[in-house]
């Protein structure tokens, strides 16, 4: 049976072969064939209202097709518009605007017909509009004050175009505004400043709107903005006050961040299938925040997330269902955060499943056409015939509409027609046109014969043999003229009658031979393949590191098949090599002299033959460290931030790729450099946070990836005063170790966190729910404190605050804490136990009451262990068995019990000290069960007429024993299964013979153990009778027979003369591999019989085949 699958998509070279796949149920054009549609203008066409309007409709057809337009659902008579013409021998419609016409006059919902004598197919409904770009509306713009720090929206409100216009901000000098994290423009167009700054200030923010359907641009008014500073404030009070005091001032207030848009804490967002989808968040604030994206419940989807606008805009591409969800946008800067989240839904237009294909019949064949689409909501489907919906088109009888399926019985000529499959639902529309041809052709091969395919080794061939007829014809290759057929796993034969060899070796080369064969004829073609070296670059240019005004070199040794003819050619950053004589190719070499940084980038080396292509690349680096930064500025100093600028040194040309901010505490730490942060090298600012009682110096280092810049000079000190501490220590615990005490343990505060000197903390506590004055303890700087002689696990309400000799940190927060526990007091009670069946029981108890527990109830164990079978009076070892039940539970399952047995159990409450007392003992039986299947079964003592049973009882009787049940039956030489016969056998028997056998026979039996519950599980034996001696006798003295002999004779006589015959027609001629085949497979009814003597073949006296272990 030949393999045949479809062009996998992922092997790149198949996909030239896609076409041949559409190609080959295509009706070549001089057979008579319905219209198809083969171009189409969009089904939402905006047009420039200055050009005029072309809309197209291109098809073809046998006889060629005829065009019509519908306009809004009614007939558009074009001969009645002098505006209007259609171009010869097509559909296509051209509008002449640019003599008189206005295009909004032609605005509407166009439809295309192609109409034959076989059909007529219809285009989408082609919605035209033309472009619109107005003018923005007339209005006085206030100019907006704003205090530094505040935040600014600057509103854009575009005027409304088709289709919308894209926004940017520029000055009057056409340049566009510079944007960052603090400042960006919004998807709505607007501009938003987090804070405005100083040099905010200016009165020419201008907002533009391009219209690139109409390449026009249109401009509003400039808007004014001016920012106070508090400096000019400063200035008046620093004559009054000292230097450190200045340093100290707070000239602009720090805010936590607002979000600007999207307003509240939730809102929705609604898209489609395979758009782009757009979220956004902006916030106000001071330091400018900075925003984070994550999805609920789930990850950002990998490969398809992209995050603009400085990470403002959330951008996911070809969205799918699965991408909806709760997207949660998160602003923070260093005084705290905001989030919002957006709902989103993806909806779904329709969208192909399965698209209906054409259908080419011969008379009296049957076929479907299938329309399956996909959407959300799940759109509806419906069919038209010839461009009218079926329900009204003419009654085909050979036509059954089922659904998404129409299915065609017994066609005849007069059933070719154009179908139309729409799949429609609220957010759009899917049209497919696809006819049924009905035709009578034998077989043609469109492929050229002899055609030469040259293969590179180890790669796919793929010999084509595109071919035609009606009804579908068979391919078939063969290799050489008098080949066999192709056949096995290293050959795939494609529908689109293309063989693919998907590893080609040497030894493919040859000549295939093509049959393409249907009711009306057959007919050949010969292709011929080549196998070619694979052309390899066995020596590739390797990485390279170069100082300034080095020489290097690139090797590219390459090798190839000696029939093809390489070619070699170097590029530079995928583009030619720069026109310089210092770059020298040799025969297998680039060589670059007096290396410069323009010379950093990749080189490749490219070799092409008229069969493949193979390249290696390498990358050249010029580097060095870079230059330390430099002219480093203290800027916006306030109590607990302030910003550092800087220059960068020469990054000598390896980029920088972040800086290294340290600082030195002159205070405590002199001549010691800390890490403080680090920021990307893009970046020349930052903004500090600042512990109180510091005295900052900071410097900058600068890093590529050849190593660190040498450590700038160190910026002015800043020294921040002493404070109280900002906060309190973390992780408060209240756990006793003992029943008489509580332990209260935290995190001791680091040292920044002091914010001044002598840290403390005050440790307080009380018991809770009684009306006690707080205790309070002043400790050092620990991180422990233990209170003795306290009740045993009682609530306490615990705080600790921490102080230095400033003063102390705010109000902390109450945790509750325990006392130590100790062991429950008490039993569970009233413990009863209901069996539910023989393996099951569910076990009940009356909770303890909570002040018994002494400590937090954990759960009840219960303990529970079988005493002894009661089908089997012996004891054995005890092996107890513990379930837990988590919680304030007060009942159980008790599974994997055995069946007929007795058990005892008790139940004990559990805290996090141990196990309370148990419960007292619990007597309960299980019920009787199924019996395991016996222990074995032995069939012995085979005569003519009987055999002889044995066996063992059940491993587990789970009861007691009813009886035995055995069933048997005998089975013939065809393995086909006679008369069941049934025997009860008392419980106290363990053999057993059965007699009035047939002789020579096989029997199959099946035994199984009963209780008065059932049946237990069986098992099976095979065993034969032995064979009448009398009869064996006959049968072997048959052979030695003479006229059995002669007969045996004269056959081999006559098949030697057969071969003969044979082998002298076929050297009279040769045959080409078709007929050889029709020859060898003439009369499908000549097979060899099998025996069918009624005999099993040689067997032993006596034999059997056990499916149950002895």
């Amino acid at each position: 049976m030949m393999k045949k699958k479809s062009i996998p998509a992922s092997k790149p070279l198949l996909i030239l072969f896609l076409c041949q796949i559409i190609s080959a149920l295509d009706v070549p054009l001089d057979l008579s064939q319905p219209p198809t549609i083969t171009h189409q203008s969009p089904k939402d066409y905006i047009v420039d209202p200055r050009e005029n309007i072309v809309i197209q409709c291109e098809a073809k057809g046998k006889p060629p097709p005829s065009f019509s337009w519908t306009r809004n659902g009614t007939h558009f008579d074009i001969d009645k518009d002098a505006q209007v013409t259609m171009k010869p021998n097509s559909g296509t419609l051209v509008i002449n605007i640019m003599n008189g016409g206005k295009a909004e006059a032609y605005e509407g919902v166009y439809q295309c017909t192609a109409r034959n004598e076989r059909g007529a197919a219809i285009s989408n409904n082609i919605v035209i509009r033309p472009s619109r770009s107005p003018l923005w509306t007339k209005e006085k713009l206030e100019p907006h004050q704003v205090r530094e720090g505040d935040s600014l929206v600057l509103h854009c409100r575009p005027p409304v175009g088709l289709p919308p216009p894209i926004i940017f901000w520029m000055d009057n000098a056409f340049q566009r505004l510079p944007q960052s994290e603090r400042v960006s423009q919004g998807l709505n167009g607007d501009l938003y400043f987090s804070n405005v700054q100083p040099e905010d200030t200016r009165e020419d923010y201008i907002c533009y709107a391009r219209f690139n359907h109409t390449q026009t641009i249109q401009q509003k008014q400039p808007i004014s903005v001016k920012v106070f500073s508090m400096d000019s404030l400063n200035d008046t009070i620093a004559a009054n006050l000292s230097d450190t005091d200045i340093y100290g001032a707070k000239p602009v207030t720090e805010r936590q961040p607002v979000l600007l848009t999207p307003t509240g804490s939730t809102s929705t967002k609604v898209e489609l299938r395979g758009n782009v989808l757009l979220l956004e968040c902006i916030a106000a604030g001071l330091p400018t925040p900075v925003i984070r994206w994550i999805k609920e419940g789930g990850e950002l989807p990998a490969n398809r997330t992209f995050f603009e606008n400085f990470k403002k805009t959330l951008k996911i591409i070809d969205v799918s269902e699965a991408d909806s969800g709760n997207y949660k946008c998160i602003a923070r800067n260093t005084l705290g955060s905001v989030h919002h989240v957006i709902s989103v839904t993806v909806k779904a237009a329709p969208y192909w499943i399965t698209a209906p294909r054409n259908l080419v019949l011969s008379p009296g064949e049957d076929g479907t056409l299938i329309c399956r689409a996909n959407g959300n909501p799940k759109p509806s489907i419906s069919w038209l015939a010839n461009g009218v919906p079926i329900a009204i088109a003419p009654e085909d009888p050979s036509r059954k509409v089922d659904g998404d399926t129409i299915i065609f019985s017994h066609v005849q000529e007069r059933s070719s027609a154009v179908y139309q499959c729409n799949a429609s639902n609220e957010y759009g529309y899917l049209l497919a046109n696809a006819f049924v041809n009905v035709l009578a052709e034998p077989p043609r091969i469109l492929t050229p014969a002899n055609k030469l395919y040259q293969v590179i080794a180890d790669s796919p061939a793929l010999l084509d043999c595109a071919y035609f007829g009606s009804p579908k014809p068979e391919i078939e290759w063969f290799k050489g003229v008098k080949g066999s057929i192709l056949r096995g796993n290293e050959y795939v034969f494609h529908d689109n009658g293309t063989l693919e060899i998907p590893v080609a070796q040497k030894d493919s080369t040859g000549t295939y031979t093509c049959v393409a064969r249907n009711e009306l004829g057959k007919i050949q073609n010969e292709v011929h393949l080549e196998i070619k070296d694979p052309t390899m670059i066995i020596k590739q240019p390797e990485y390279k590191v170069v100082q300034r005004y080095g020489q290097v070199s690139f090797e590219c040794i390459i090798k190839h098949d000696s029939t093809l003819l390489p070619t070699v050619i170097w590029l530079k950053d995928n583009d030619e090599l720069p026109d310089d004589e210092r770059f020298l190719v040799g025969k297998d070499n680039l060589t670059i002299m007096n290396v410069t940084d323009k010379d950093d980038g990749t080189y490749t080396c490219i070799v092409n033959t008229t069969l493949d292509s193979v390249s290696a690349s390498a990358v050249l680096t010029v580097v060095a460290r870079p230059n330390p930064p430099f002219d480093l500025e203290l800027t916006g100093q306030l109590e607990r931030s302030i910003e550092l600028s800087w220059i960068p040194g020469d990054e000598n040309n390896s980029p920088i790729t972040h800086f290294v901010i340290e600082y030195e505490d002159g205070l405590h730490e002199p001549g010691v450099w800390h890490y403080q942060t680090e920021v990307p090298g893009t970046q020349t600012t930052v903004q500090l946070k600042l512990s109180p009682y510091v005295n900052y110096s900071f410097r900058v280092v600068a890093v590529n990836k050849i190593g660190r810049s040498q450590p700038s000079e160190p910026s002015e000190q800043y020294l921040t005063k002493s404070a109280s501490p900002d906060e309190n220590p973390a992780n408060v615990q209240g756990i006793g170790s003992e029943p008489d005490n509580l332990v209260i343990t935290w995190e001791s505060l680091k040292g920044f966190q002091s914010n001044g000197p002598g840290l403390q903390y005050k440790v307080s506590w009380r018991q809770k729910d009684v009306d006690d004055e707080w205790t309070s303890v002043i400790v050092a700087n620990v991180s422990k404190y233990i209170v003795s002689g306290t009740p045993t696990f009682v609530p306490y309400e615990i705080k600790v605050q921490a102080l230095n000799d400033l003063g102390y940190a705010p109000e902390p927060s109450e945790v509750i804490g325990h006392s130590g526990e100790d062991l429950p007091m008490v039993a569970p009670g009233n413990v009863q136990v209901h069996v539910i069946n023989s393996t099951l029981a569910k076990v009940h108890w009356d909770p303890v009451p909570l002040k018994t527990v002494r400590g937090h109830l954990q759960g009840y164990k219960v303990y529970y262990w079988k005493v002894q079978s009661l089908s089997r009076r012996s004891r054995r070892h005890v092996e107890k068995k513990i379930l837990t039940f988590r919680g304030n539970k007060t009942f159980g399952m008790l599974p994997g019990l055995e069946p007929y047995s007795s058990y005892k159990l008790n139940v004990r409450v559990v805290n996090g000290k141990g196990e309370g007392p148990a419960s007292p003992d619990k007597v309960f039986k299980t019920p009787e069960g199924v019996p395991s299947s016996p222990s074995y079964l032995k069939i012995t003592n085979p005569t003519l007429d009987s055999l002889t049973l044995e066996w063992g009882s059940p491993t587990h009787p789970n009861g007691v024993l009813t009886s035995y049940i055995l069933k048997f039956q005998p089975i013939n030489n065809t393995h086909e299964l006679g008369p069941l016969v049934e025997i009860r056998i008392p419980a106290n028997e363990s053999s057993l013979i059965l007699k009035n056998l047939n002789y020579s026979t096989r029997y199959k039996f099946y035994f199984n153990a009963q209780t008065s519950v059932g049946s237990g599980s069986q098992i099976t034996e095979e065993a034969v009778t032995i064979m009448d001696e009398a009869m064996a006798s006959r049968q072997v003295d048959i052979a030695t027979q003479g006229w059995f002999i002669g007969l045996m004779c004269a056959v081999a006589l006559l098949i030697l003369i057969l071969l003969i015959v044979c082998f002298i027609r076929r050297n009279k001629g040769g045959k080409y591999p078709v007929k050889e085949k029709e020859d060898a497979h003439a009369d499908p009814e000549i097979q060899p019989m099998k025996e069918d003597d009624g005999t099993f073949g040689e067997y032993r006296l006596f034999s059997f085949v056990s499916s149950a272990p002895f």
